[in-house]
């Protein structure tokens, strides 16, 4: 017991809009049908909790986890309502202050733990048709902070392990955790495979549809992580998780669920570096920083950018500097600074054509082609000239070749390369090719469930607004006023 009150259950607390009495009551009946119908919990328990900062034993937390979960529509963990919960003795203490609620970084076993946990509210909120929404996202600076010194350094032997064959000694489970087992090689090839599976369909239809099945792959891989399996399977198994992760996190963002995206990120940057795979948590902290950008916080952006590159080791592919390169320019372009971004550019294309090809790229980036390289400069030019308009000439010609240049099945990447296309030649004063542009985006989205896209596509119409006159273009407006859907529709006319 601290003395000092716990804010943040306390803020959750009021939003939940329960008294302390109906707590302690739900608390008691939630705990009861979790297998624990011993645990009697009454108002003044529930007011030192709020009021005095006492941590309550197990399986109170995720006792109240759950309850929270279902009453908010959206996940809460046990560090959202504050309450520390340490890993092994002597191991990361001390990490948690008001900048860092969440106490990063965790210790690996606490890093398994939170993603059984996360996961496992996640499926609750899916299976009883919940909104995940409500949640503040992290700023950029203060997961940089919390997360510098760990990242640039290597897990250390967890020598004192539970091992696969003693699995009596295997970690407890925490909420809804998947019944642990030892697996071996050919478990592992089918999940390093299921993973490729989601990630094909996820560049093809967006993250809505096959979200939940990639959240649900991932609780079971957490379970297995509690046990520890010798080492060459265990680093194989904490990438499964970075890659489901970091998908996850994607199919997240992709519709509209950011606070839970945000998450699904430092779980998989957790999760890779366990794995020793430094430039597989960079590229998962890069995705965090792409978010920030689309949400119009490119300076969050820039600080996850920081850590990513200097995080992501000395064995970081070309390709991959690339391409956390084209993510850094982005931010530069939302802040009007021209200069930097072309200088960050033109470092971009001088990696990327220095990539031999001798060295094969890890699966997580073999999506980043030369197509998605004149795809991510369309997009950086494009939003530079909201501030330049000058650079909407050289977004088209990236689009273009972008769009020359994707292979079947990347259909998402494909609307965004229109949906740049159109918005640059709107821009540029051409809106006869920007109307040709516009319409192959439009008759591309109905087969995709990517929030995105729709995101883009009421910028592009914003700058529809000077043409209104125009006859082609004010059809146009009111195609895409129509295939908007309701939430986003009047925030675009």
């Amino acid at each position: 017991m601290t003395g000092d009150s716990n804010t943040r259950l306390a803020d959750l607390f009021g939003l939940a809009g329960w008294s302390k009495g109906e707590l302690a009551r739900l608390v008691n009946r939630q705990a009861a049908a979790m297998g624990h119908p011993q645990l009697a919990t009454d108002t003044s328990r529930v007011r030192r909790w709020i009021d005095m900062g006492e941590i309550p034993r197990d399986p109170v937390p995720r006792v109240l986890a759950a309850l929270f979960t279902e009453r908010l529509g959206r996940v809460v963990t046990i560090e959202d309502l504050g309450f520390v919960r340490h890993g092994r003795a002597g191991k990361r203490q001390n990490v948690r202050n008001g900048d860092n609620p969440d106490g990063l970084p965790w210790a690996p076993e606490r890093t398994a733990a939170v993603l059984t946990e996360f996961t496992g509210m996640d499926l609750m909120l899916n299976r009883r048709g919940l909104v995940g929404a409500g949640a503040a996202l992290a700023a950029g600076s203060a997961l940089s902070s919390a997360m510098h010194d760990w990242i640039h350094t290597n897990p250390a032997p967890a020598t004192d392990a539970p091992r696969a064959t003693d699995p009596l000694h295997a970690d407890p489970a925490g909420f809804d955790r998947y019944e642990a087992a030892p697996i071996g090689s050919q478990e592992i090839e089918a999940l390093e495979r299921s993973v490729e599976v989601f990630r094909a369909w996820d560049a093809a239809r967006g993250g809505g549809l096959q979200r939940k099945a990639v959240v649900g792959q991932l609780n079971e891989v957490g379970g297995m992580l509690a046990y520890r399996h010798p080492d060459h399977l265990q680093r194989r198994l904490w990438g499964v998780a970075a890659n489901l992760a970091v998908l996850a996190g994607w199919m997240s963002h992709d519709v509209g669920l950011e606070p839970t995206a945000q998450k699904y990120f430092v779980i998989a940057a957790h999760a890779a570096r366990e794995g020793g795979d430094r430039p597989r948590a960079g590229e998962a902290l890069s995705r965090a920083a792409r978010q920030m950008v689309h949400l119009g916080r490119p300076d969050d952006a820039l600080d996850l950018m920081k850590l990513a590159k200097s995080g992501s080791g000395d064995e970081v592919l070309p390709r991959t500097q690339a391409m956390l390169h084209t993510i850094e320019a982005w931010a530069q372009a939302s802040m009007g600074r021209g200069q930097a971004m072309r200088r960050t550019l033109g470092e971009a294309e001088d990696l990327f054509v220095s990539d031999k090809g001798d060295v094969p790229p890890p699966s997580w980036m073999q999506m980043f082609d030369e197509a998605d390289m004149h795809g991510m400069q369309a997009l950086a030019y494009r939003t530079l000239a909201d501030h330049e308009p000058t650079a909407a000439l050289t977004a088209q010609r990236h689009a273009k070749r972008a769009l020359e240049l994707r292979i079947n099945g990347r259909q998402r990447s494909k609307i965004f390369d229109y949906i740049s296309l159109a918005s640059a030649c709107f821009i540029a004063d051409d809106p006869e090719q920007a109307d040709r542009y516009a319409r192959l985006a439009l008759v591309s989205m109905g087969d995709n469930s990517s929030h995105r896209t729709w995101d883009r596509l009421r910028e592009m119409y914003r700058l529809t607004a000077q043409y209104a006159g125009y006859a082609k273009i004010e059809d146009l407006r009111e195609e895409i006023a129509l295939a908007l859907p309701k939430q986003t529709r009047t925030a675009g006319a």
